[in-house]
């Protein structure tokens, strides 16, 4: 199921959430200014992107110093760790491997971030929107920690907010498009089974994954669940007492009242 939209509506102009939105994009485009560049690194010919991707994105096995040595190549960059690189569970948040996966992630983060600030104050949001991110990224290490490939992506923060957005907003309407056989399928399900079914397709992708193809398959679906289960958790300290209204809600009362 891809959300393309939801009944709820905030009170306040969400400027955290367009904010990150903006340095996401921002970011992003930086990356491809560095794709076509060609540099030396470590006795290896790469591009100025996989250095820096390399340089601010979460290497696991940096994080628990598990590294392999190696006389030459991109992983002899893996040993210069030390206690700036859990810096990099923050800095990993902004970068992003592909259009798909940007415009992915930032299309979650309209849907359901405004709302989550909304219910929780702007500082909160920001507080809470971050320190998801990180659980998720440590969530992503404590699986494999001896990893060498870096984990970047705003997924991990996002999979908090949706967690948070299921506890203050269960009984929300989430617009849908689901796909049959080749056919687009435009309905609305309610916001406690679109978390429920997006969580369970991780948690059942990690194993089906990981059978096929020994890994993950490029996907930090680790830090999917370990975000999401953090924002579920999380929400309850960094909420607070108002909610953005249901439009859907206020039209059937009016409708039938």
């Amino acid at each position: 199921m891809l959300p393309v939209g939801d009944s709820l509506r905030s009170r306040a102009i969400p400027w955290v959430n367009y904010t990150l939105i903006a340095i996401n994009f921002l970011v992003f485009f930086y990356e491809l200014t560095l794709q076509g560049q060609r540099i030396r690194f470590g006795g290896t010919v790469t591009t100025e992107l996989d250095r820096w991707v390399l340089e601010w994105g979460v290497v696991p096995c940096r994080l628990t110093d598990r590294c392999p040595l190696t006389p030459a190549g991109l992983l002899i960059d893996l040993t210069s760790g030390g206690p700036g690189e859990w810096v990099h569970l923050i800095t990993s948040q902004f970068i992003h491997g592909g259009w798909l996966h940007i415009l992915g992630n930032m299309l979650f983060l309209w849907i359901f971030g405004d709302n989550v600030e909304d219910a929780m104050g702007h500082l909160r949001y920001l507080i809470f929107y971050l320190l998801g991110g990180v659980i998720a990224g440590l969530a992503q290490v404590a699986s494999d920690p001896s990893g060498t490939v870096p984990a970047v992506g705003a997924s991990g923060a996002i999979a908090a907010v949706l967690g948070a957005y299921l506890v203050i907003y269960p009984r929300a309407s989430v617009t849908v498009i689901i796909p049959i056989v080749i056919i687009p399928w435009l309905t609305e399900v309610p916001a406690v089974l679109m978390m429920l079914v997006w969580f369970l397709t991780q948690v059942i992708s990690v194993g089906a994954v990981a059978d096929a193809m020994g890994g993950t398959g490029g996907v930090a679906y680790w830090a999917h669940i370990g975000g999401f289960l953090a924002g579920v958790v999380l929400v309850w300290f960094f909420r607070g007492g108002r909610r953005s209204y249901d439009i859907q809600q206020r039209y059937e009362r009016y409708r039938w009242g």
